[in-house]
């Protein structure tokens, strides 16, 4: 059966400010050596955007200024995002993506209204949390890797965290959490690209956007990934 993704990328002329392309860019091509096929999709500000052709949503990270001109766009697709979201659509959100997933990011310029998606919130604080970070995920065997860089602290309430921290900051500097999963989101400030280096949660990625595509049971087919595992490998023994 020939499968296909759909990659819908969200204002990358705007929140593009970590290399969030890369992320794109491993998502291609881990599904074209199996042979799945991938599209990706670039939405500008003025452009309608059409949830129900999509598998996989990338909102990334930006500056504060450019996440407030994101900002007031996603209020008018807030619905069609949300519907997406509820029907188990598949999103990864990095940074300031993350941020404008919850209900708000507090700022010294003013509040930012986010998309009201999965319940946390954001507020600045004096000091930005930035340095290499190691989490442990259950969802994966290896540990995830990235790097931060941020002076929101996100509040994730009873919501379940992407990892658990085991160097770096997080979330909050405090928690030891970073980042939230909900149904199929992924909301984390890993970047680096995040992904890359992280083939597991590339993969995880991939086959949740397949089963709820096309109903059934995905496991891909493993990939040599020598170069990722050593990249990955490199930062853990460095950190820990």
């Amino acid at each position: 059966m020939n499968r296909k993704i759909v990659v819908g990328h969200l204002y990358p002329d705007l929140l593009n400010l970590y290399g969030d392309r890369g992320n794109i860019q491993c998502i291609m091509k881990r599904c074209e050596w199996r042979g799945i096929d991938a599209e990706t999709i670039e939405y500008g500000l003025e452009d309608k955007v059409n949830f129900s052709k999509l598998d996989i949503v990338l909102l990334g990270g930006g500056s504060d200024r450019e996440q407030m001109i994101v900002c007031q766009r996603l209020q008018e697709i807030r619905e069609d995002f949300e519907a997406y979201v509820e029907s188990d659509g598949v999103v990864i959100a990095v940074c300031g993506g993350y941020q404008l997933l919850g209900h708000y990011y507090q700022t010294d310029q003013g509040k930012m209204e986010g998309l009201h998606l999965v319940d946390i919130y954001t507020e600045q604080k004096p000091g930005r949390l930035i340095d290499n970070i190691v989490l442990k995920s259950e969802l994966f065997d290896m540990p995830v890797v990235g790097f931060e860089n941020h002076g929101g602290r996100t509040k994730i309430g009873n919501n379940k965290a992407f990892g658990k921290v085991l160097y770096g900051s997080g979330n909050d500097g405090e928690s030891g959490y970073e980042g939230v999963i909900y149904k199929n989101v992924i909301g984390t400030y890993l970047h680096g690209p995040l992904l890359p280096k992280n083939p597991q949660v590339c993969d995880y990625l991939i086959e949740r956007a397949l089963e709820r595509k096309y109903k059934e049971k995905i496991i891909l087919a493993p990939l040599e990934d020598k170069e990722e595992m050593e990249a990955n490998s490199y930062i853990v023994k460095r950190f820990l």
